[in-house]
């Protein structure tokens, strides 16, 4: 079956258009290439010790507090459409986004991300189900800055990460005392007051306070409060005489709706619709082998409730050592409710003449309304996933810098852990509607066991990880650099799983297995703004709880579940007074990667090869207009599987690019800022099998910024100016149901803020 959602033809021309161009804005506009050469990057270092941009053999995305205004995303997920290489799907809502790196096979999640504060994992596992790395974290205005890198030396340092790792840095405290307090309301009635506070509490004692309060019926309307939250975050700085100490909380309570693929080409159902409303979103379920009642709140969505707390010391010492270490503790509820789609689109009549059985006339649940037989309905699971989780992690590093030769010695650990309860499945019949109600007089919604499957769990899990690593940097001249890295890592994980609720444990896990990553680069000078560098490695994605739950069979069966990850780079860089200009050559090859569409599926096991191109270009010109332009071009292919050998990885465009303009001007002693935004993706494949084809499509996206008197700053954020009707995916449990889900609609946010 061959099923096709959208169309993409502008994509083509703007690709063919920028074709010998390139790519995103790493760095905010600046007055001399002196500048950007002194830019410090600290992903890929040894815990952190950091190394300049342009000395570095790898490409770094930088992404600053400014443009993070411009790009206004209304997710951290969202965030990373900026960095080449990455493919978002955060069409789902605040959580719970799909993030893919350049080549590297997923089903969805973000298997291969880890997102990072002041360059420790939040939570070591990238993705466990219903649990991505961003689901954790929210954006505001305490962030400084953020960093990207995809590949690179990632595989040997901090959690070995092969993909991508996103690191986020937080302001701290100055001399003077400064602030912003900044309102943020919507079409969709936003209200969202954010504050940020920053100064010196004594000499060399630096403090930043900061977070938001915020709540919306959310941008697919639910009919109620359907997403709010809060945030607060302290950062404390002192300043010894060799060195720092650093100290950091961030306290989060925050949820929203989930939002899932819907039907398509049906009347009524568009990017501006969610099934979830008042009428549904409370919920009786029947769970374990005595079908215990539960009562649940669907609008509860899916959020995070909990901490990110950690610190760093760094010390500088006179005979050329230093001395990092970097460590964090998360801990909090990562819980899920949403109302999951269960095959195709039906009519009250057709599923009679399916083999429903309908036991008298159908009426809602709630409103006692009788529905004829023409009514549109749909089969609805109302899915629930508690997640319990913490973790601890902690990375030390001594480092020496000889007369040519600098290295390092680290040591990385982490624990774990995750407790889940979960009760999927719980399938009734509603009304293919906004909101719409639960019926009665379908004889399977009125049974506990439901219209379909039902899949309940109890399990928990510990995972610990130690890790010894060292890299060395020989310069042979000013021009000529060669560095290396090795990781010797042991990875342990203790994890059991009650499936039933009934006491009985089904699958129990001990695990205990170690690996070595490397990797090895150059980076040559060809003058004082240009160079080129080129790096091989191979690193391992480790797995996780929820790796052994879904492939249980193939572990007993001797599966290591280890995924194999080797990567090469060779990149070319540039930097003037007015242009940045990087492309980076990638060809990847990841072994044991595993899919499973459903619990109690059969999962695949697969090898998966990809090359490509980054290309990223940013020109300012002193006249105030400036434009950033990033794309990437690449090719997949399946070249092991039992069934899909020679098919492309599913859910990666062949092509992706983002061109990004800003004009800075005066008007009558105003100072102002127009931008905006065009991106185009090309056609993927919804699955394996290449049967469901998603077609590309293009968005643009416009904003005002005006200063009308000192301090005081207005902003006029228009997403999705043109309405555009894009799909980022088709229905993961059931690829051949027409159900998809939908780029958000267009939208427009204003924000007044004053800054002193």
């Amino acid at each position: 079956m061959t099923t096709t959602y959208t169309r993409s033809a502008l994509a083509s021309a703007i690709l063919l258009a920028i074709s010998g161009q390139t790519a995103m804005a790493e760095e905010q506009p600046q007055k001399s290439a002196n500048e950007k050469v002194e830019r410090i990057v600290v992903s890929g270092t040894p815990a952190g010790i950091g190394v300049r941009k342009i000395d570095a053999g790898y490409a770094v995305t930088n992404i600053d507090a400014d443009q993070i205004v411009k790009l206004s995303p209304k997710s951290t997920a969202d965030l990373f459409k900026a960095v080449p290489g990455v493919w978002v799907e955060s069409s789902g809502g605040e959580s719970g986004a799909n993030v893919f790196v350049r080549g590297f096979p997923g089903g969805g999640d973000a298997p291969f991300l880890t997102l990072s504060l002041e360059g420790s994992p939040i939570y070591p596992a990238p993705t466990l189900s219903f649990l991505e790395n961003s689901s954790l974290f929210r954006l505001d205005e305490t962030i400084e800055t953020m960093e990207a890198l995809r590949g690179g030396p990632n595989p040997v340092v901090s959690n070995g990460q092969p993909g991508l790792t996103t690191n986020f840095r937080l302001k701290r405290g100055g001399e003077y005392t400064e602030g912003v307090f900044k309102y943020t309301t919507s079409d969709y009635d936003l209200q969202r007051l954010d504050a940020v506070v920053s100064g010196e509490v004594s000499d060399d004692l630096y403090f930043m306070v900061g977070g938001y309060v915020k709540s919306s019926p959310g941008i697919r309307d639910a009919g109620f409060t359907s997403e709010k939250g809060s945030q607060f975050t302290i950062n404390i700085t002192k300043e010894l005489e060799n060195g720092t100490i650093n100290l950091y909380t961030r306290q989060t309570d925050d949820h929203g709706a989930w939002y899932l693929p819907t039907p398509l080409n049906v009347d009524g159902i568009d990017a501006e619709y969610t099934q979830l409303g008042t009428l549904n979103r409370q919920a009786t379920i029947y769970t374990g082998p005595n079908n215990d009642e539960r009562q649940i709140d669907l609008g509860e969505g899916r959020g995070w409730k909990g901490h990110v707390s950690g610190g760093s010391i760094k010390l500088e010492f006179d005979n050329g050592w230093s001395f990092t270490d970097r460590f964090n503790f998360t801990k909090g509820d990562a819980n899920t409710y949403g109302l999951v789609p269960a095959g195709s689109a039906t009519t009250i009549e057709t599923a009679a003449e399916t083999g429903e059985t309908i036991t008298g006339p159908v009426t809602g649940a709630v409103t006692g309304t009788e529905y004829g037989a023409d009514t549109a309905v749909q089969k609805v699971g109302r899915w629930v996933a508690l997640k319990e989780i913490s973790a601890f992690t902690n990375d030390l590093a001594f480092a020496k810098k000889l007369d040519n030769l600098s290295l390092a010695f680290g040591y990385y650990t982490a624990s774990t852990s995750a407790n889940d309860w979960w009760s999927l499945g719980n399938v009734a019949y509603h009304v293919l509607e906004a909101g719409g109600e639960m019926l009665d007089g379908f004889e399977c919604n009125a049974s506990v066991d439901g219209c379909g499957f039902n899949y309940d769990i109890n399990s928990t899990g510990d995972a610990r990880t130690n890790a010894f690593y060292t890299t060395a940097q020989y310069k042979f001249n000013d021009d000529f650099t060669l560095d290396a890295g090795i990781r010797f890592e042991n990875h342990e994980v203790e994890y059991s799983v009650d499936e039933g609720l009934d006491g009985v444990i089904t699958q129990s896990v001990q695990y205990d297995e170690s690996k070595t990553s490397w990797t090895t680069g150059i980076n040559y000078s060809i003058s004082d703004d240009m160079g080129v560098f080129a790096r091989v490695n191979r690193g391992y994605k480790m797995p996780y709880f929820d790796d052994f739950r879904d492939n249980y069979g193939a572990y007993q069966n001797g599966e290591k579940l280890i995924k194999e990850v080797t990567q090469a780079e060779f990149g070319y860089k540039l930097l003037t007074d007015s242009t940045d200009f990087y492309a980076t050559f990638f060809t990847n090859e990841v072994k044991g990667d595993t899919f499973n569409r459903r619990p109690g599926d059969p999962s695949e096991i697969l090898t998966n090869e990809a090359y490509g191109i980054e290309l990223d270009y940013n020109y300012n010109h002193e006249s105030g207009f400036s434009v950033n332009l990033n794309s990437t071009l690449q090719e997949t292919e399946i070249t092991e599987s039992p069934t899909n050998e020679g098919n492309e990885s599913q859910r990666q465009p062949k092509w992706q690019v983002r061109l990004t303009p800003s004009y800075d001007f005066e008007v009558s002693d105003m100072y102002a800022t127009l931008y905006g935004t065009i991106s185009a993706v090309d056609d993927r494949y919804g699955n394996n099998e290449n049967s469901v084809t998603l077609e590309g499509y293009e968005k643009v996206d416009i904003g005002l910024i005006v200063e009308p008197m000192e301090g005081i700053k207005l902003q006029l954020a228009v997403d999705n100016l043109t309405d555009e009707q894009g799909i980022t995916e088709g229905d993961p449990r059931n690829a051949d149901a027409p159900n998809g889900r939908y780029i958000m609609p267009r939208t427009t946010r204003l924000s007044i803020s004053y800054e002193f």
